[in-house]
Protein backbone atom coordinates (compact mmCIF):
# COMPACT_ATOMS: atom_id res chain seq x y z
CA UNK A 1 0.00 0.00 0.00
CA UNK A 2 2.70 2.42 0.69
CA UNK A 3 4.90 1.49 -2.39
CA UNK A 4 1.80 2.68 -4.60
CA UNK A 5 1.05 5.40 -2.41
CA UNK A 6 4.25 6.62 -3.29
CA UNK A 7 4.33 5.46 -6.87
CA UNK A 8 1.09 7.84 -7.12
CA UNK A 9 3.22 10.90 -5.21
CA UNK A 10 5.85 10.30 -7.89
CA UNK A 11 3.70 10.10 -11.02
CA UNK A 12 1.87 13.42 -9.71
CA UNK A 13 4.87 15.29 -8.88
CA UNK A 14 6.47 14.50 -12.25
CA UNK A 15 3.42 15.39 -13.99
CA UNK A 16 3.21 18.65 -11.88
CA UNK A 17 6.64 19.34 -12.81
CA UNK A 18 6.65 18.65 -16.84
CA UNK A 19 3.94 20.57 -17.35
CA UNK A 20 5.23 23.45 -15.59
CA UNK A 21 8.39 23.28 -17.47
CA UNK A 22 6.72 22.77 -20.83
CA UNK A 23 3.99 25.99 -19.54
CA UNK A 24 7.55 28.38 -18.94
CA UNK A 25 8.96 27.28 -22.15
CA UNK A 26 5.86 27.76 -23.95
CA UNK A 27 5.42 31.76 -22.21
CA UNK A 28 9.18 32.29 -22.79
CA UNK A 29 8.64 34.38 -25.71
CA UNK A 30 6.16 37.30 -24.31
CA UNK A 31 9.84 37.38 -21.40
CA UNK A 32 12.08 38.11 -24.42
CA UNK A 33 9.49 40.18 -26.06
CA UNK A 34 10.17 42.48 -23.26
CA UNK A 35 13.83 42.72 -24.86
CA UNK A 36 13.30 43.77 -28.10
CA UNK A 37 15.74 47.13 -27.67
CA UNK A 38 19.10 44.74 -26.47
CA UNK A 39 20.24 42.68 -29.24
CA UNK A 40 20.30 38.56 -29.71
CA UNK A 41 23.68 38.30 -28.93
CA UNK A 42 24.06 40.30 -25.85
CA UNK A 43 21.05 38.63 -24.41
CA UNK A 44 22.36 35.36 -24.37
CA UNK A 45 25.28 36.70 -23.32
CA UNK A 46 23.57 37.67 -20.01
CA UNK A 47 21.55 34.19 -20.52
CA UNK A 48 25.00 32.56 -20.22
CA UNK A 49 26.44 34.46 -17.35
CA UNK A 50 23.50 34.34 -14.78
CA UNK A 51 22.38 30.76 -15.57
CA UNK A 52 26.10 29.65 -14.73
CA UNK A 53 25.50 31.48 -11.31
CA UNK A 54 22.24 29.98 -10.67
CA UNK A 55 23.10 26.43 -11.39
CA UNK A 56 26.16 27.02 -9.09
CA UNK A 57 24.13 27.25 -6.60
CA UNK A 58 22.18 25.05 -7.17
CA UNK A 59 24.88 22.36 -7.05
CA UNK A 60 26.31 23.94 -4.14
CA UNK A 61 23.56 23.02 -2.08
CA UNK A 62 22.53 20.02 -3.85
CA UNK A 63 25.81 18.53 -3.71
CA UNK A 64 25.85 17.92 -7.45
CA UNK A 65 29.86 19.32 -8.00
CA UNK A 66 30.86 15.53 -7.86
CA UNK A 67 29.26 14.70 -11.41
CA UNK A 68 31.03 18.06 -12.52
CA UNK A 69 34.13 17.09 -11.53
CA UNK A 70 34.10 13.56 -12.88
CA UNK A 71 32.90 15.20 -16.12
CA UNK A 72 35.95 18.07 -16.03
CA UNK A 73 38.98 15.22 -15.60
CA UNK A 74 37.53 13.11 -18.73
CA UNK A 75 38.79 15.03 -21.59
CA UNK A 76 37.06 13.00 -23.62
CA UNK A 77 33.40 13.87 -22.35
CA UNK A 78 34.53 17.40 -21.48
CA UNK A 79 34.89 17.76 -25.46
CA UNK A 80 31.74 16.39 -25.59
CA UNK A 81 30.25 18.67 -23.19
CA UNK A 82 32.11 21.72 -25.21
CA UNK A 83 30.38 20.52 -28.39
CA UNK A 84 27.09 20.31 -26.60
CA UNK A 85 27.44 23.74 -25.44
CA UNK A 86 28.04 25.05 -29.38
CA UNK A 87 24.70 23.72 -30.02
CA UNK A 88 22.58 24.78 -27.24
CA UNK A 89 24.02 28.25 -27.63
CA UNK A 90 22.90 28.32 -31.48
CA UNK A 91 20.13 26.91 -30.36
CA UNK A 92 19.26 29.68 -27.91
CA UNK A 93 20.37 32.63 -30.11
CA UNK A 94 18.22 31.64 -33.18
CA UNK A 95 15.36 31.54 -30.86
CA UNK A 96 15.90 34.65 -29.53
CA UNK A 97 16.52 36.36 -32.95
CA UNK A 98 13.57 34.94 -34.20
CA UNK A 99 11.23 36.42 -31.34
CA UNK A 100 12.99 39.49 -31.95
CA UNK A 101 12.38 39.27 -35.73
CA UNK A 102 8.42 38.80 -34.70
CA UNK A 103 9.00 35.51 -35.83
CA UNK A 104 7.20 33.44 -32.97
CA UNK A 105 5.07 31.03 -35.34
CA UNK A 106 8.75 30.11 -37.26
CA UNK A 107 9.94 29.41 -33.72
CA UNK A 108 7.00 27.32 -32.48
CA UNK A 109 7.24 25.22 -35.92
CA UNK A 110 10.65 24.91 -34.91
CA UNK A 111 9.39 22.43 -31.87
CA UNK A 112 6.81 20.95 -33.67
CA UNK A 113 9.24 19.66 -36.73
CA UNK A 114 11.79 18.57 -33.98
CA UNK A 115 10.76 14.96 -32.59
CA UNK A 116 10.27 13.93 -35.93
CA UNK A 117 13.70 15.31 -37.16
CA UNK A 118 14.73 13.25 -33.97
CA UNK A 119 13.00 10.42 -36.03
CA UNK A 120 15.52 10.91 -38.77
CA UNK A 121 18.67 11.19 -36.84
CA UNK A 122 17.86 7.90 -35.47
CA UNK A 123 17.73 6.34 -38.95
CA UNK A 124 20.98 8.49 -40.08
CA UNK A 125 22.97 8.47 -37.27
CA UNK A 126 22.48 5.52 -35.07
CA UNK A 127 21.49 3.42 -38.24
CA UNK A 128 17.87 2.51 -36.32
CA UNK A 129 15.11 0.88 -38.59
CA UNK A 130 11.90 2.87 -38.74
CA UNK A 131 8.25 1.41 -38.62
CA UNK A 132 5.90 2.54 -41.72
CA UNK A 133 3.83 5.12 -39.30
CA UNK A 134 7.46 7.08 -38.38
CA UNK A 135 8.34 6.97 -42.00
CA UNK A 136 4.85 8.68 -42.99
CA UNK A 137 5.79 11.27 -40.01
CA UNK A 138 8.71 12.24 -41.52
CA UNK A 139 6.76 12.09 -45.12
CA UNK A 140 4.73 14.76 -43.52
CA UNK A 141 6.88 16.84 -41.93
CA UNK A 142 8.88 16.97 -44.98
CA UNK A 143 5.81 18.42 -46.99
CA UNK A 144 5.26 20.61 -44.29
CA UNK A 145 8.97 22.17 -44.58
CA UNK A 146 8.24 22.24 -48.90
CA UNK A 147 5.08 24.09 -48.10
CA UNK A 148 6.64 26.78 -45.85
CA UNK A 149 9.57 27.37 -48.51
CA UNK A 150 7.32 27.78 -51.19
CA UNK A 151 5.42 30.31 -49.12
CA UNK A 152 8.54 32.74 -47.91
CA UNK A 153 10.51 31.75 -51.08
CA UNK A 154 13.05 30.12 -49.05
CA UNK A 155 14.11 27.95 -46.56
CA UNK A 156 12.37 28.48 -43.27
CA UNK A 157 15.81 29.16 -41.40
CA UNK A 158 14.73 29.78 -38.05
CA UNK A 159 12.13 26.81 -37.81
CA UNK A 160 15.01 24.37 -39.19
CA UNK A 161 17.89 25.59 -37.36
CA UNK A 162 16.10 25.25 -34.17
CA UNK A 163 14.99 21.77 -34.96
CA UNK A 164 18.62 20.38 -36.52
CA UNK A 165 20.29 22.48 -33.29
CA UNK A 166 18.64 21.24 -30.84
CA UNK A 167 18.00 17.51 -32.16
CA UNK A 168 22.08 17.12 -32.44
CA UNK A 169 21.88 18.64 -28.96
CA UNK A 170 19.48 16.11 -27.57
CA UNK A 171 21.74 13.59 -29.54
CA UNK A 172 24.87 14.54 -27.71
CA UNK A 173 23.42 15.03 -24.31
CA UNK A 174 21.73 11.34 -24.91
CA UNK A 175 25.68 10.13 -24.98
CA UNK A 176 27.00 11.47 -22.18
CA UNK A 177 25.93 10.24 -18.16
CA UNK A 178 24.97 14.11 -16.75
CA UNK A 179 21.86 15.33 -15.21
CA UNK A 180 20.16 18.39 -16.07
CA UNK A 181 21.75 20.87 -13.60
CA UNK A 182 25.42 19.24 -14.31
CA UNK A 183 25.25 19.53 -17.72
CA UNK A 184 23.59 23.08 -17.99
CA UNK A 185 26.21 24.56 -15.48
CA UNK A 186 29.06 22.56 -17.57
CA UNK A 187 27.94 23.83 -21.28
CA UNK A 188 27.66 27.44 -19.68
CA UNK A 189 30.63 27.44 -18.12
CA UNK A 190 32.55 26.16 -21.52
CA UNK A 191 30.36 29.29 -23.21
CA UNK A 192 31.23 31.48 -19.82
CA UNK A 193 34.44 33.27 -21.60
CA UNK A 194 32.83 33.68 -25.04
CA UNK A 195 30.29 36.02 -22.84
CA UNK A 196 32.08 37.65 -20.80
CA UNK A 197 34.50 38.71 -23.48
CA UNK A 198 31.55 40.40 -25.93
CA UNK A 199 29.62 42.19 -23.04
CA UNK A 200 33.18 43.30 -21.93
CA UNK A 201 33.69 44.47 -25.34
CA UNK A 202 29.85 45.68 -25.58
CA UNK A 203 31.04 47.80 -22.42
CA UNK A 204 33.95 49.45 -23.61
CA UNK A 205 32.27 50.41 -27.00
CA UNK A 206 29.55 51.52 -24.61
CA UNK A 207 26.49 49.91 -26.40
CA UNK A 208 25.85 47.66 -23.77
CA UNK A 209 22.02 47.64 -22.36
CA UNK A 210 22.65 46.63 -19.38
CA UNK A 211 22.72 49.41 -16.27
CA UNK A 212 21.05 51.81 -18.66
CA UNK A 213 17.51 50.70 -17.65
CA UNK A 214 16.83 49.33 -13.95
CA UNK A 215 13.90 47.15 -15.38
CA UNK A 216 15.85 45.86 -18.64
CA UNK A 217 18.84 45.10 -15.90
CA UNK A 218 16.51 43.25 -13.96
CA UNK A 219 14.89 41.34 -17.20
CA UNK A 220 18.54 40.51 -18.09
CA UNK A 221 19.33 38.99 -14.94
CA UNK A 222 16.06 37.02 -14.89
CA UNK A 223 17.10 35.49 -18.54
CA UNK A 224 19.19 33.16 -16.42
CA UNK A 225 16.36 32.26 -14.06
CA UNK A 226 13.99 31.99 -17.15
CA UNK A 227 16.40 28.90 -18.69
CA UNK A 228 17.06 27.10 -15.83
CA UNK A 229 14.34 26.89 -13.81
CA UNK A 230 12.19 24.76 -16.43
CA UNK A 231 15.22 22.70 -17.38
CA UNK A 232 15.55 21.94 -13.33
CA UNK A 233 11.86 21.21 -13.61
CA UNK A 234 11.83 18.90 -16.72
CA UNK A 235 14.81 17.00 -14.62
CA UNK A 236 12.16 16.22 -12.32
CA UNK A 237 9.87 15.06 -14.44
CA UNK A 238 12.15 12.63 -16.20
CA UNK A 239 12.97 11.01 -12.74
CA UNK A 240 9.28 10.49 -12.39
CA UNK A 241 7.68 9.85 -15.74
CA UNK A 242 7.75 7.22 -18.39
CA UNK A 243 9.30 8.64 -21.38
CA UNK A 244 6.03 8.08 -23.64
CA UNK A 245 4.39 10.59 -21.47
CA UNK A 246 7.36 13.11 -21.86
CA UNK A 247 7.35 12.53 -25.19
CA UNK A 248 3.49 13.70 -25.73
CA UNK A 249 4.02 16.42 -23.15
CA UNK A 250 6.49 18.12 -25.80
CA UNK A 251 3.97 19.47 -27.77
CA UNK A 252 2.42 21.32 -25.09
CA UNK A 253 5.59 23.77 -25.35
CA UNK A 254 5.27 24.75 -28.79
CA UNK A 255 1.37 24.85 -29.00
CA UNK A 256 1.18 27.41 -26.55
CA UNK A 257 4.23 29.54 -28.30
CA UNK A 258 1.69 29.14 -31.42
CA UNK A 259 -1.09 30.68 -29.55
CA UNK A 260 0.58 33.14 -27.74
CA UNK A 261 2.19 34.20 -31.84
CA UNK A 262 -1.58 34.33 -33.40
CA UNK A 263 -3.47 35.91 -30.36
CA UNK A 264 -1.05 37.98 -28.51
CA UNK A 265 1.15 39.08 -31.09
CA UNK A 266 -1.73 38.58 -33.75
CA UNK A 267 1.12 37.47 -36.48
CA UNK A 268 -0.13 36.19 -39.51
CA UNK A 269 -1.46 32.98 -39.95
CA UNK A 270 -3.08 32.47 -43.14
CA UNK A 271 -4.18 29.79 -45.40
CA UNK A 272 -1.14 29.52 -47.09
CA UNK A 273 0.70 28.90 -43.69
CA UNK A 274 -1.89 26.82 -42.41
CA UNK A 275 -0.53 24.28 -45.25
CA UNK A 276 2.48 23.83 -44.01
CA UNK A 277 1.46 24.11 -40.56
CA UNK A 278 -1.71 21.73 -40.84
CA UNK A 279 1.17 18.98 -42.70
CA UNK A 280 4.01 19.41 -39.48
CA UNK A 281 0.55 18.71 -37.52
CA UNK A 282 -0.87 15.60 -39.22
CA UNK A 283 3.08 14.20 -39.11
CA UNK A 284 2.67 14.81 -35.32
CA UNK A 285 -0.42 13.32 -34.52
CA UNK A 286 0.59 10.15 -37.19
CA UNK A 287 4.04 10.12 -35.18
CA UNK A 288 2.63 10.22 -31.37
CA UNK A 289 -0.12 7.81 -32.34
CA UNK A 290 2.71 5.04 -33.16
CA UNK A 291 4.45 6.34 -30.06
CA UNK A 292 1.57 5.51 -28.15
CA UNK A 293 0.21 2.43 -29.77
CA UNK A 294 4.20 1.36 -29.56
CA UNK A 295 4.25 1.98 -25.85
CA UNK A 296 1.42 -0.10 -25.25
Amino acid sequence: MGTESQAAQDLRQGIIAGLSAYLIWGLVPIFFKQLHGVGAVEIIAHRIVWSLLLMGLVLRFGGGFAQVFDNVRDPRRLARVAVGSVLVGANWLIFVHGINLGQILATSLGYFILPIFNVALGVLVLRERLRPLQWLAVVFAVIGVIAETLRVGELPWISLGLAVSFGFYGLMRKQLPMDSASGLFLETACMLPLAVGYLAWLHWLGQGQFGDEGVQSLLLIASGVVTAIPLLLFAISARRLPLSMIAFMQYLAPTISFLVAVLIYHEPFDLARAVGFGAIWVGVAVYSFDLWHHSK
